[in-house]
């Protein structure tokens, strides 16, 4: 199977999370949890599927992740399955109702899911035990009732089949003779369902798709979300009454409750996608076309460098008909004009569809330029798409985000030893995109890139415009903007005015426009200027394209630019005469932990359960959830536990779900009997309400095996780094390095304080006003010569610098090269958090590891005001010494 991304980890991670803990709580207060611990996330109020407190569909999970272009969101929702089933649906063999905006998407999604070699479906399978069945949605006749009870059911469909303003005539609604087995047990005036007449009143049930869905409470994964936030969608969403929703996009609606976000550059350092993309502006179609052929040519000669093989692939967005480079004529360009063969080139419009039946990927063939309008823009991935041509009016925000998002995949998910082959490329046509920068940084920020992530992402070419005379040297930085009016620049200063020039330039429609070109340093107050110059219908796109201009001078002149390196040793543990990076499996408990010299007995507090009239509710660790109703034929009519269920086969189950490395399966499986054993003996609870409850149960001894596992973690973190014979050493063996390619992914600070001695950028955001004073001061050691460069050192990022505490990691605040070079930490603590006994961990852990790294680092725990009443500039200075 498919080995998972870091990121693609992370984020499943976090589903499972929010799942557990909206299943024991509530779907608003769990995301309120989540958004207040990751800055990263927008702070929204929690959006309901339901309309009220009685709505079935109030209290479910309607929940968003966002993963830009190229992350890999199919395989995500195909892991997620399981995940869902577990933590929050409770069932062992789901329903999926999986949807997608297009018909391309669809046909796509079933052949993964179909294809037992494909990635997606092994996620599936390797879950669910191969017992997985996967239909179109057109096909609902085949699902058998048996099928639902013994297999995975996906039914995979387009929004559109079911997001109808009137259900008539349509096959999902319809009554259907052959669904009838499905609601043979159901009775008949189940309030949840919809009746042949439309009313209640014949009791005759309508044996629909629809009907079914509502009454099996399905699991909707839903793909390109962006697609799907409309109210006829929510609509949909109520007449199916599902009991969980994904939804997995780059382009989420601005409402979406989004749990977790990847970002561009966690991306590209997984080597999923290519930037930066380097952006060229030519002054004509035939240009901007003529260009993308070399770009291409150049690559191709790159390609056959490589062990892989890669074939590049231009992508030629042309405009509709009636307007000037529309497909028929740009096919006749590059035949005709640029010598091209006709097999090279294929047409992919809503008319011609010539890459279907055609493999991109296969060495045989010889498509390289393919020309469409936006028929490409979802549903088609090549990795092989290198360069985007654009000569079209055609910048609808999705069209262009769609597009511009085949061009940036990486083949084979990993980097190149040609460089050229790490990045994407983008040849535009003036005419078309007068502002290019600025348009393309804005669709970047729109397809999932943070703004500063964007502003790096994007590396226009010098102009291909009409040179300016001009007496600056060739060699100096030099960039433009094309206006359609000529600015007004009496604003600018002396200085300011020998930064730009003005030139009137000829377009292709023989009208009069303006190329101002500027050189360097772009200040902010430059910026502010030229951007009241020109015409306010200009002056979005013109900022943007100054931001950045300035963001990439910026990053140029960091320390890290200029070759500086900033490297930490890390704190190690000899053991058996090799040293080894501490982490917290080091206080693991150890293999074979007997978990049978603890109690297994769980007290009401710990896990109880209440029978009710036709329900169920039981209460875990002090949270008390409701057995659902989730299934009108099997959930609840437990008369088949009578046949395979007893005290062990309950305690194999339970056990199973519960292994881990660390533990014996045969203690871990003693351990549940006893636990069970005392639940229906001392306890007198039935067995075959255990039964029903037994995911409650799951969690519940969960939990006691946290505490455990919590205890002994705690005790030997304690005897492993401070006992008198404790072996530990910091060490430049094993240390991180803080480099140019060292990238974090956002928030990043935006404010106005300038850092020039930062070691790189963009500055990761800072997390209280208390840290950016502290970062003030270091920055203000840095002018006075007692630092060289620092960083902020963000939390729970790969290429952070931690420490290992009893149970997770400590990542400190900032880090400084000093000028003597030893090495300075700094941790800032409020003070409502300085005796709390986790951060004093923390504390003890950064002194041992100043205290074993032989003179060459500090550590440093400041406060706002210390016992000596001493402020944070004082404080690091004293350390400092």
């Amino acid at each position: 199977m498919l080995p998972l991304k870091s990121y693609q980890q992370q984020t499943l991670t976090v589903l499972q999370s929010y799942l557990t803990t909206a299943r024991y709580q509530s779907v608003d207060r769990a995301f309120i949890d989540l958004v207040r611990e990751n800055p990263a996330l927008p702070a929204i109020v929690y959006q309901h599927l339901g309309d009220s407190l009685y709505d079935p569909l109030y209290d479910i999970p309607y929940i968003c992740m966002r993963l830009p272009t190229g992350g890999g969101k199919t395989l995500l929702a195909a892991h997620s399955i399981a995940i869902a089933a577990s933590a929050y649906l409770h069932q062992e063999q789901p329903l999926v109702l999986w949807l997608v905006p297009s018909d391309a998407i669809r046909r796509q999604t079933l052949a993964t899911l179909r294809n037992s070699q494909h990635p997606n479906r092994q996620a599936i399978d390797a879950s669910f035990s191969g017992r997985v069945l996967v239909l179109d949605i057109a096909e609902f006749e085949q699902l058998r009732p048996q099928d639902l009870q013994q297999r995975t059911c996906i039914l995979v469909g387009t929004l559109q089949t079911l997001r109808v303003n009137s259900t008539e005539g349509r096959r999902v609604y319809a009554h259907n003779e052959h669904m009838e087995p499905h609601f043979a047990n159901v009775r008949r005036d189940h309030p949840d369902l919809e009746y042949v007449d439309g009313t209640a009143k014949q009791k005759q049930i309508r044996y629909s798709l629809r009907n079914l869905l509502a009454l099996q409470r399905p699991l909707v994964i839903v793909d390109e979300a962006h697609n799907a936030s409309t109210k006829l969608s929510v609509e949909v969403m109520q007449r199916i009454r599902p009991m969980c929703v994904l939804e997995f996009t780059a382009t989420p609606a601005t409402n979406s409750n989004i749990i977790h976000t990847i970002s561009a550059v966690e991306l590209k350092q997984e080597e999923m996608i290519k930037l930066p993309i380097i952006l060229t502006e030519h002054p004509t179609w035939q240009e901007a076309i003529h260009h993308s052929i070399l770009t291409r040519n150049r690559l191709q000669m790159a390609a056959e460098k490589e062990a892989d093989f890669i074939h590049p692939i231009v992508l030629i967005q042309a405009e509709n008909k009636g307007r000037e480079a529309t497909v028929d004529l740009i096919k006749r360009y590059l035949i005709e004009e640029e010598r091209l063969r006709p097999e090279q080139i294929a047409i992919a419009t809503g008319e011609q569809r010539e890459l279907e039946g055609v493999n991109l990927l296969d060495p045989a063939n010889k498509v390289e330029y393919v020309i469409t309008i936006q028929a490409l823009k979802e549903g088609w991935d090549c990795p092989f798409a290198y360069v985007f041509c654009s000569v079209a009016n055609i910048h609808s925000a999705q069209a262009v985000e769609q597009l511009l998002g085949r061009v940036l995949r990486m083949p084979y998910a990993r980097c190149r030893r040609q460089k050229e082959l790490n990045q994407a490329y983008a040849h535009v046509s003036s005419a078309s995109w007068p502002q290019a920068v600025g348009q393309l940084r804005d669709r970047l920020v729109a397809m999932g890139f943070d703004q500063q992530e964007a502003n790096q992402s994007i590396r226009p070419q010098l102009p291909l415009l009409p040179a300016v005379e001009s007496p600056v040297a060739p060699e100096e930085p030099l960039f433009h903007l094309t206006l359609t009016t000529a600015p007004d620049l009496s604003d600018l200063s002396e200085q300011e005015q020998t930064q730009v020039d003005l030139k009137a330039i000829e377009t292709v429609e023989a009208s009069t426009a303006y190329c101002l070109q500027v050189r360097g340093d772009i200040t902010t107050n430059l910026i502010e200027k030229l951007v009241k110059a020109v015409p306010k219908a200009e002056q979005t796109a013109v900022r943007a394209t100054l931001d950045v201009q300035r963001s990439q001078q910026m990053q140029q002149r960091s320390p890290a630019q200029r070759g500086a390196t900033l490297i930490i040793p890390q704190l190690c543990l000899w053991i058996d005469g090799q040293l080894e990076v501490i982490t917290p499996e080091h206080f693991d408990a150890p293999a074979g932990l007997n978990l049978l010299e603890h109690s297994a007995r769980l007290n009401e507090q710990e896990f109880s359960i209440h029978v009710e009239t036709r329900s169920y509710a039981f209460d875990v660790n002090g949270k008390r959830l409701e057995l659902r109703m989730v299934r009108e034929q099997g959930e609840l009519d437990l008369d088949f536990t009578q046949t395979h269920w007893s005290d062990l086969y309950l305690s194999r189950w339970v056990a199973n779900r519960l292994r881990e490395r660390f533990m014996k399966d045969e203690v871990l499986l003693e351990f549940v009997r006893q636990a069970i054993e005392y639940l229906v003996k001392e306890r007198r609870m039935a067995l075959i309400d255990i039964v029903r409850a037994r995911y409650g149960l799951e969690a519940a001894l969960r939990h006691r095996i946290v505490g455990i596992k919590s205890a002994t973690a705690k005790q030997n973190f304690q005897t492993t780094l401070f006992a008198q014979d404790a072996t530990v050493q910091t060490s430049y063996e094993y240390a991180i390095r803080f480099n140019p390619q060292v990238a974090f992914p956002p928030p990043y600070y935006a404010g106005i304080q300038r850092f020039e001695y930062h070691l790189f950028l963009p500055i990761p955001a800072f997390d209280t006003d208390d840290e950016l004073a502290c970062a003030i001061t270091l920055e203000y050691l840095a002018e006075q010569g007692k630092i060289k460069y620092w960083v902020r050192n963000p939390v729970r990022q790969e290429g952070s610098f931690r420490l290992p505490l009893a149970e997770g990691y400590f990542y400190p605040d900032f880090i400084a090269q000093l000028s003597d070079d030893r090495i300075l930490i700094v941790e800032f603590k409020g003070d409502h958090l300085v005796n709390d006994p986790k951060e004093r961990q923390k504390k003890n852990v950064g002194e041992k590891w100043e205290e074993t790294s032989s003179g060459q680092g500090l550590f440093v725990w400041v406060v706002q005001k210390d016992e000596f009443g001493r402020n944070v500039d004082r404080q690091i200075r004293a350390k400092i010494g």
